[in-house]
């Protein structure tokens, strides 16, 4: 063959090779292509079929988190329903029966009979002052009791959760930081949580024990105490963060308190300089002229204005009460 003959030869087989090449790099590309379109693909789908997992979570946890709210709102309901005799001598602190407290009452109620009797006043405002005596004083004895024990136990709560905060952070399961507070807080929390723990020992479930001290303490920092307890429980999360945000809460709340008792102060002197000073000209009156209010203890209708005024002078301090008395 001559050497023209062998460059066609060459020429073409270059030429069939370039179109071959050509032809593999385009079958090829689209191969790749198609798996790197379907590699996508599944990297799509599988992110889609995680964030529709985390949807279904969350909304599980949501729906959780609203049945627990709305049972102990029905509980909580039911408690304020029901408040028996029984639960204000528990939630007073006192340990006494109610047969016990009905005789404390009868007993009062005569004293006070006799008392007014012997100072000199009519058989009916005796009468009067022994039924104020037997049914009023008691339950206003009981009232405060409540709230002073109510009010130690707000000033000592925050501490408390303080305690499960540091407790949880350093590892100590919530059932230890339990019993730490049942045995080193100061009373009434000290009490309160030991009824926990001792429940806990005979088979009552947190929830239960919460709910009970829920009954006997019905205050806003409990309920949001045991709300987020139950969430916790029922729903998982990070328990000393929550605890931790809720005792900032109590003690916010412990600021606005004070800021709203310091505000009120002069209401609350006006109100007891009015209150005070029908009862304070009338005993003045009667140490420097006795003979003249002698007329309001001797005749029947001076004890009847007497009776009169007393009414009005407790209405009048009870509406004073509800205007300086602020909720927060």
């Amino acid at each position: 063959m001559d050497q023209s003959t062998l460059m066609i030869a060459g020429i073409a087989v270059l030429a069939a090779l370039c179109i071959g090449a050509i032809g593999f790099l385009f079958v090829g590309g689209e191969s790749r292509s198609q798996k790197r379109v379907a590699r996508v693909t599944r990297a799509g789908n599988a992110r889609l079929v995680a964030v529709d997992g985390e949807v279904d979570n969350s909304e599980k946890r949501r729906k959780q988190m609203q049945e627990t709210l709305k049972g102990l709102e029905e509980k909580q309901q039911e408690h304020k329903k029901r408040v028996s005799l029984n639960t204000r001598i528990e939630r007073a602190g006192l340990e006494m029966t109610t047969r016990n407290f009905y005789i404390a009452s009868i007993v009062t109620g005569i004293a006070f009979f006799l008392v007014f009797k012997l100072v000199g006043l009519s058989l009916l405002v005796s009468a009067l002052s022994g039924f104020a005596g037997g049914f009023g004083f008691p339950r206003w004895v009981l009232s405060y009791l409540i709230k002073r024990r109510q009010k130690a136990f707000t000033e000592e709560f925050a501490n408390a959760i303080d305690v499960i905060v540091r407790g949880v952070k350093s590892g100590l399961p919530v059932n230890d930081c339990l019993k730490l507070i049942a045995t080193e807080s100061p009373e009434p929390v000290r009490t309160e949580f030991q009824g926990i723990v001792e429940g806990q020992r005979v088979g009552v479930t947190l929830e239960q024990g919460l709910a009970k001290i829920y009954e006997r303490m019905p205050l806003p920092e409990v309920n949001f105490f045991q709300i987020v307890l139950a969430i916790q429980q029922k729903t998982g999360g990070n328990l000393s963060e929550a605890l931790g945000n809720l005792s900032k809460v109590l003690r916010e709340r412990k600021k606005m308190r004070g800021k709203i008792q310091a505000m009120s102060q002069e209401a609350k002197a006006s109100a007891g300089i009015i209150g005070s000073l029908p009862p304070g000209v009338m005993l003045l009156i009667y140490f420097s002229s006795p003979g003249y209010m002698d007329v309001l203890f001797s005749t029947t209708a001076g004890n009847m204005i007497i009776v009169g005024g007393i009414m009005w002078m407790a209405i009048g301090v009870l509406v004073m009460k509800k205007m300086i008395d602020f909720k927060f």
